[in-house]
This record gives C-alpha cells, structure tokens and sequence, in this order.
C-alpha cells in the first residue's frame, strides 16, 4: 500500500479517509478538488487534468482521492491498491448538504484557495444517481484491472473506521 487511489460518490468521505490513511501510514495525500478546481469555481481542461496526475503518479509513494471519471484510468493503471468507498446514497446526499452548510462560503480543507463551498443542486443529483450511473461503470473498471492490484470495496463508515484501524 504505498499508491492508492480513493474513489466513491461525493460525501462518500474520501478526503476525510485519505487523510488519515495519509497520517498513520505517513504517505503524502492529494486531493484531486485541490488541484483541479481554479477559483471561482473554474474547471482544468482535461489536458491539464491528465498532466497533473501523471506527474503526481510519477512519485514512489502516494494516495490520491477523488473520481474524476475521464482521468481515473491513470491513477487505476499506477495504483497498487484501489479504495471504493461504495456507501449510499442516502448517507452521501446527507453529508454533502451537511458540508455546503458547514463549509458555506468557504474554503473546504481539500479544496484550492479560492475555491469557496456553495450549494450546486447538480451535484446534490450527481450523487443521487450516483449508484446508478456511476457506480456500474467503476465496478466495470476493476474487472478489467490486473490481477496484481488490490481492491477494497468499504460498503459503510463501519467497515472503513475497521479497516483503517487493521492497518
């Protein structure tokens, strides 16, 4: 375990994960929303996107969260571990509105200065029709992974508070 990639819904608590993996294994965390949201809310071109993270899987050790459905190729191909954060719908929906209220009009700890927390109904639906939309693709992409990563499908915040203390 020494480059994972994070992935699940939004609110799935990836960021939160990541960081205390990134603690108690001492390994440096990136949080994809960090580095590819601008100010204001301004989206990376996807040629940015693909340059940022093949830099960052260049590096011995990491673990990066975030989807990024177009770009999640790149980290699957160099992780040697995968997290799937596959929680549901309900609970995600209920974080994330918990977070644009907390963190309103400011800058979430895994997100880039001048990146300020606002409600997007967009991506309160996003995460909804997550496990409909998303999910099968995901779960489609480990198939066709290599026999040699490792893939861990954490199912509830239980079963990640369990497997983070197992290390």
């Amino acid at each position: 375990m020494k480059r994972m990639a994070l992935i699940g819904s939004g609110g799935s608590g990836k960021s939160t994960l990541a960081r205390e993996l990134g603690k108690k294994l001492n390994i440096e965390v990136f949080h994809l929303d960090a580095l590819l949201w601008k100010p204001n809310w301004q989206p990376t071109s996807k040629e940015e996107q693909r340059k940022i993270q093949m830099e960052l899987v260049k590096k011995d050790e990491w673990i990066i969260d975030g989807n990024y459905n177009g770009t999640m190729d790149i980290r699957l191909r160099e992780a040697d571990t995968i997290i799937f954060l596959d929680f549901s719908r309900v609970l995600c929906t209920y974080r994330a509105l918990k977070r644009m209220i907390q963190y309103r009009n400011r800058r979430r700890p895994d997100m880039a200065e001048g990146v300020k927390e606002r409600f997007d109904l967009n991506f309160v639906k996003w995460i909804w029709n997550y496990p409909k939309n998303i999910r099968p693709v995901v779960l489609k992409r480990f198939e066709e992974l290599p026999n040699d990563k490792v893939v861990i499908i954490l199912k509830s915040p239980k079963e990640a508070r369990n497997f983070l203390d197992s290390l």
